[in-house]
């Protein structure tokens, strides 16, 4: 029996509804079914986590990724035509897949769709996050088009993953303040002397699900005009990704909002090439009430600088994660929407992460991507409870293209 990975700050993602995204592309090769089946079993081959399901210790309450020896992605061949990225079936689709939280200890933590289009196959990867963050998705959705196009076989990927609190970066300890009341919610917690099962969960977070509606809207920058917002943001000495939130801030009129950050080059047990889940989450606030967007985009340039330069504040929700007890993480959710008693869990999930009503915004980009075997792509962002607006962002082949999630 090969060595069990157990979820450390990953469980965070675990009994929370909503904890799936996911990636349309493109990929330029006819439709071919038996040619998709074999792609699947060859990417199974090469990534471990997509032959797993969940596994349980019931004697330390330690969940873990069970790693079989089949592929556990679920295929839906639609053998439809659409009219390809922008065609409103994928989003119906994705809608409908998440609809339901995905019950992992019987199906796996990717669901795959297909159309044709013309001479394209148009895919759907809908992911849970216990499987990979948006970068691992991203490199298995380029691995996908090699595959399939090209026969470009990925290379086997064994995974490594956060184990303990010493695998994250240095001077990433929480603040004082952050670990009293860690502790003293941990406390709580042991004191109640409880534990909520995943089937508890599961049962809750379907019901839950039912009226979660989250509703996506889709735009496009094309290279002209991506050309021109480049040299714009240069000439101010800003990122694009300053601008975009910039702009949701101001549209919005919001004083902060989240934004997605890759750890991959600041961690040492990351395995190149492999799925998992390698990122954090930072909140970044502003004061410029200007209407200019260039001034709001200076100062959350600097702010999110400052932030990524500083590990105790780019890493504070991970070292949340690692501190709390699994249980109580676990508890965090339900108990801060009022279905499951427990005064430790509501602290943590109303306080800490914001479960009790949607309050906040929130982006993730991808960055810029190149693949000749994809012909177009979008990056369909998780939607946390939490969250009233969030925004997925990918520029594939030098078309920026935002996927919006609304509550």
């Amino acid at each position: 029996m090969s060595e069990r990975k157990y979820l450390f700050t990953e469980r965070a993602h675990l009994m929370c509804p909503n904890m799936g995204f996911g990636i349309a592309l493109t990929v330029k090769h006819p439709y071919d079914e038996t040619e998709i089946k074999e792609t699947i079993e060859i990417l199974s081959g090469a990534h471990p986590f997509l032959n797993s399901l969940l596994g349980y210790e019931k004697d330390k309450n330690a969940y873990y990724y069970d790693i079989t020896d089949s592929s556990k992605v679920e295929l839906n061949l639609t053998g439809m035509e659409i009219s390809g990225i922008e065609a409103p079936e994928i989003i119906s689709e994705y809608d409908r897949i998440m609809s339901r939280d995905f019950d992992l200890f019987n199906e796996g933590m990717l669901k795959v769709s297909a159309w044709k289009s013309g001479n394209e196959t148009v895919f759907l990867l809908a992911l849970h996050h216990l499987l990979a963050d948006g970068r691992g998705a991203l490199m298995l959705s380029r691995q996908l088009a090699s595959c399939y196009a090209e026969g470009i076989k990925p290379d086997p990927a064994d995974v490594t993953l956060i184990r303990s609190k010493k695998d994250l970066p240095a001077n990433s300890e929480m603040p004082f303040s952050s670990r009293f009341f860690t502790e003293r919610a941990n406390k709580n917690w042991k004191k109640e002397n409880r534990i909520l099962t995943y089937e508890e969960y599961h049962k809750l977070a379907d019901e839950f699900l039912k009226t979660d509606r989250v509703k996506h809207n889709l735009s496009e920058t094309g290279p002209a005009e991506l050309a021109l917002l480049m040299d714009q943001c240069k000439n101010h000495g800003v990122t694009i990704n300053d601008f975009l939130m910039a702009k949701l801030l101001t549209e919005e009129g919001a004083a902060s909002a989240v934004v997605a950050s890759d750890l991959r080059d600041k961690l040492t047990c990351v395995n190149k090439g492999s799925l998992g889940n390698f990122a954090t989450a930072f909140s970044v606030s502003i004061k410029n009430k200007s209407d200019d967007i260039w001034e709001v985009s200076k100062e959350l340039h600097k702010r999110i600088l400052k932030k990524i330069n500083t590990p105790s504040e780019l890493c504070l929700v991970l070292q949340c994660y690692a501190m709390l007890e699994p249980g109580l993480l676990d508890a965090s959710f339900v108990s801060a929407k009022g279905l499951y008693d427990s005064k430790a869990g509501e602290f943590v999930g109303k306080y800490y992460f914001h479960y009790d009503k949607p309050h906040g915004y929130s982006i993730t980009n991808l960055g810029k991507a190149t693949c000749d075997s994809i012909g177009s792509a979008y990056f369909i962002p998780p939607a946390s409870p939490a969250g009233i607006k969030i925004l997925g962002v990918l520029t594939m082949n030098g078309r920026m293209r935002i996927c919006s999630g609304e509550r």
